[in-house]
């Protein structure tokens, strides 16, 4: 009995990876650095970032991060319009993959808007990850829907970093995965043994209610006033960049302090020296379909954690009593109270039993048993056709 082969099954597992985001490898560490740090250990990961402006001529600057991922940032000359900035990073691009010997590959997207230039690629398979509903945004390009729904129609995949999100994509794709924000609970734990306090925040007072991330529209600036001015005897450290928020119209009181951004080594540090974790989120349309990571890391750190009733974070942490939710300041004001006087230890071993269900190296391995079989799928696909 004879055996068919199909081409491109003999390396469905040996394929390098290009991703295209529109978020900086050395930015804040969250998703795309988890899943793509893991996909460095067996494959040629490229990260492709968006481009840069300068006075100069169109290069690729390319660097190799610690994690093993290739970072690879477009600089464009200033002043160039759109349609020529497509055909430059179009042909940095193809340059990039003749140096590197880049044949088989796996294109992996964060942002539809790379696909102007990126549409000419032969890649085994397509990838949309998809983190965030990013039309709502701040700032969205007008036609990032329309981008969307071109990806879409490319994809052999697309993954969605939370439940309400994979609620609406799936009805939009028929290969949608639901790969919730998971967690690395080691490099948070050590949270539960350092003792050292970081020199910046040494001096804060006590109580201490931390946040980390991305402050921005997400953030909701009046929420983290009020709760600041109800009780002036607390202590607000809030850690992360300010993004699309002017500095000035942050909220400035004595016991609101904010630290600036921190390393993803360090974060672990300063919860330490946090009494409760805290997600102010506004509840608008740029945070309807949003899924935190930190809602896990705060658990496996140890910490109580109260926030705003983002639905990702309702379900399943706030009905498995994991994540007190309130609403108003009077509300986040009491739940932060409820926190300080809860017994710390029977919270903890209720969140470890959630968290020890979820890791970044399982959903490591579930999206890539699912870029197998795609790939495996396309080339039998492409086998019957030339037959």
């Amino acid at each position: 009995m004879s055996v068919i082969t199909f081409p491109g099954s003999e390396f469905a597992k040996n394929y390098d990876i290009i991703c295209f985001s529109h978020l900086r490898w050395n930015f804040v560490f969250q998703r795309p650095q988890h899943l793509l740090s893991r996909f460095a250990g067996k494959h040629n990961v490229f990260y492709v970032e968006e481009p840069i402006f300068h006075d100069g001529n169109p290069k690729l600057v390319v660097d190799e991060s610690k994690e093993g991922v290739t970072v690879c940032v477009p600089h464009l000359p200033t002043g160039t319009r759109m349609d020529v900035a497509s055909e430059m990073l179009r042909t940095l691009l193809d340059d990039l993959l003749v140096e590197k010997e880049v044949r088989d590959y796996v294109c992996w997207y964060y942002t539809p808007m790379m696909l102007t230039w990126t549409t000419h690629l032969k890649p085994l398979a397509v990838v949309y990850d998809c983190m965030d509903e990013l039309s709502a945004f701040k700032n969205a390009p007008p036609e990032l829907r329309t981008r969307e729904a071109e990806l879409f129609s490319l994809s052999d995949l697309v993954f969605t970093g939370g439940r309400s999100l994979y609620e609406v994509k799936r009805q939009q794709h028929e290969s949608v995965y639901c790969f919730p924000s998971s967690i690395d609970v080691k490099h948070f734990e050590k949270a539960l043994m350092t003792t050292e306090e970081p020199a910046d925040q040494a001096s804060v007072g006590r109580p201490r209610i931390g946040f980390f991330g991305v402050i921005d529209e997400r953030t909701d600036i009046s929420l983290l006033d009020r709760i600041a001015e109800l009780r002036p005897d607390w202590h607000f450290v809030m850690i992360g960049p300010v993004v699309k928020i002017e500095e000035e119209d942050l909220p400035s009181r004595d016991n609101i302090h904010y630290l600036g951004g921190k390393s993803y080594d360090q974060l672990p540090d300063y919860i330490a020296g946090w009494d409760v974790a805290m997600m102010p989120f506004a509840i608008n349309e740029s945070t309807r379909f949003i899924s935190p990571t930190k809602t896990p890391e705060y658990l496996a750190a140890g910490r109580p954690v109260v926030s705003t009733p983002i639905r990702d974070v309702v379900r399943p942490y706030g009905e498995a009593g994991l994540v007190r939710i309130a609403e108003t300041a009077e509300e986040f004001v009491n739940a932060i109270r409820e926190a300080l006087d809860e017994d710390a230890g029977e919270r903890r071993v209720r969140a470890a039993e959630f968290l020890d269900t979820m890791s970044w190296d399982k959903t490591y391995a579930g999206m890539s048993e699912l870029i197998d079989e795609a790939i495996e799928k396309n080339s039998r696909q492409t086998a019957r056709a030339s037959i």
